[in-house]
């Protein structure tokens, strides 16, 4: 069966009609409660769906969906490390990644959340060591720059984050590329210094086309101003192929 085909999917395109017209105001006087009802805090989490379409035929029509389509199953095979992405038949276990030092996720027989941890760590003492200057360009100058080459999740999480935090203090001047047509880059990098620009290629398997062709140019950038042997003060590899960063 198909999933347009499912019950609780018909029903939710049936109930979509039916309320395709009501009025927020009218939801809320008829519910004092609504705001409490349709609202989940976590933490220093709120999460407030109250303002949207939905009542309890809804609501039970969106649980019945997630019990057809087996969302509780799929969660707990992430969770397990069931090797739920099909086309690189491997784990999906992002889920470490938000673990805090200490806890523990187990995937073959090892507790992941400790490399995790450890890789953590790195990070924060590199770019410790950018902030404060020790390390350097290739000529001996304070970074001032960076700049992200991604594309998909490797552009769209950075770009998130650095956008929520733009009122914390900034060390350097952030740039994200992510577009594989020449110009995105060469407007990014025309207003750049190679001296005291740092860049950032991610890319999981470092053979994304779009991220090795802007990594690339990159990099041609860098060595026609300061020479083949800068690129190792002003590259950074974000990925697991550890052997193709290298090579690179």
């Amino acid at each position: 069966m198909s999933f347009r085909d499912l019950e609780s999917v018909q029903q939710l395109h049936s109930l979509s009609e039916k309320f395709r017209d009501l009025d927020m105001r009218d939801l809320f006087q008829q519910d004092a409660n609504r705001a409490e009802m349709y609202s989940k805090e976590f933490e220093d989490l709120f999460l407030d769906y109250s303002k949207n379409r939905i009542n309890s035929e809804i609501w039970d029509s969106l649980l019945n969906l997630a019990k057809d389509t087996n969302v509780s199953a799929g969660i707990q095979a992430m969770f397990s490390g069931e090797h739920i992405n099909r086309t690189e038949d491997r784990a999906v276990l992002h889920v470490a990644l938000r673990k805090n030092d200490g806890e523990s996720l187990h995937y073959d027989g090892k507790n992941i959340v400790e490399d995790v941890a450890a890789v953590r760590k790195r990070c924060f003492e590199f770019a410790d060591k950018v902030h404060s200057g020790d390390h350097k360009g290739a000529t001996g100058r304070i970074l001032t720059d960076v700049v992200n080459i991604g594309i998909g999740g490797s552009d769209l999480g950075p770009v998130m984050v650095h956008q929520a935090l733009q009122q914390e203090k900034a060390y350097m001047n952030a740039h994200f590329v992510s577009n594989v047509d020449g110009f995105h880059l060469e407007q990014t990098l025309s207003k750049l210094n190679p001296e005291t620009t740092l860049i950032i290629v991610v890319s999981k398997t470092f053979t994304t086309q779009e991220t090795m062709a802007n990594a690339e140019a990159a990099k041609e950038w860098l060595v026609e101003a300061l020479g083949e042997k800068a690129v190792g003060s002003h590259f950074i590899a974000v990925s697991t192929n550890i052997e193709g960063a290298v090579g690179f």
